[in-house]
């Protein structure tokens, strides 16, 4: 049995690999990368009833994998850079050997997956810790759970200026209801739950685009969204309108934000 760790800025995920095949995940929290990578692999054995002899190895990859510099309780323990991790386990989720991933984590990342390259295309700072960072300041609320439950009944009408806002007529392959500038109208009626809907417009229209013009540029149909921000709702909702304007399909697979754990357990296949 293989254990891959994913050590992220704010979530520490852990994916335990036998055979080829996802035998647990578990996700954690912690304030360094060393209680992180240990509080993950504790969970595990202890959730799962492993037997700790079974683990052959570890490999952790993420933000906070370098200051990993030994053993964990003993077991082998290896790094993996997080762009190929990604990559490794965006193919494994898709069944694919040619694949475009766009990661969402705190920031986004965007790569071209095949079996014999990883290629990093770029990506951008935009992603779930820019969906905190400006509803702490804008709603002072900080907490996903609760930025959903206010985006869900927010109006984007209230702060996005849409096309129909400046023109009677459609532009381009933009519809009347298309954005025309993110927070552009800021009406001063706007509410919490609309300001939050805003935010998370946002952070994924450019997650979107981003995605598309990648997609674009390596003559592909089909993107697979993985990481913390693909069970987003409100992101998944955008990012499928984005899909009909643009022609490119996203995906949202299985597990997904396990991506990189998964590919780090699989790297040494």
């Amino acid at each position: 049995m293989i254990i891959g760790i994913d050590i992220g800025s704010t979530t520490t995920k852990a994916v335990a690999v036998e055979n080829g095949k996802i035998i647990r995940t578990v996700k954690t929290k912690a304030f360094d990368a060393v209680t992180s990578a240990s509080g993950a692999l504790g969970k595990m054995i202890i959730e799962s009833n492993i037997d700790i002899s079974n683990v052959e190895k570890i490999i952790i990859t993420g933000a906070g994998a370098l200051e990993i510099k030994k053993e964990i309780f003993g077991i082998p323990t290896h790094q993996i850079d997080e762009i190929t991790a990604i990559g490794i386990g965006g193919m494994f989720l898709s069944g694919k050997e040619n694949v475009i991933i766009a990661n969402i984590g705190t920031g986004t990342s965007v790569i071209e997956a095949k079996k014999d390259k990883i290629t990093h295309l770029g990506g951008t700072g935009i992603g779930g810790g820019t969906i905190t960072g400006l509803c702490k300041e804008l709603i002072k609320s900080s907490t996903f759970e609760n930025i959903l439950h206010l985006a869900d009944s927010g109006d984007l009408t209230q702060v996005d200026l849409l096309i129909e806002d400046i023109s009677d007529a459609d532009i381009s392959f933009l519809n009347k209801k298309a954005t025309a500038s993110n927070f552009g109208k800021m009406l001063d009626t706007a509410e919490k739950e609309d300001i939050a809907l805003g935010v998370l417009n946002m952070v994924y229209q450019v997650i979107g685009v981003v995605s598309v013009f990648a997609a674009k540029s390596r003559n592909a149909s089909t993107v697979y969204i993985t990481g913390n921000g693909s069970k987003n709702r409100i992101g998944q909702r955008t990012l499928e309108e984005i899909s009909i304007m643009y022609n490119i399909k996203f995906v949202f697979p299985e597990d997904a934000e396990y991506a990189t754990a998964i590919g780090a357990a699989l790297s040494e296949k």
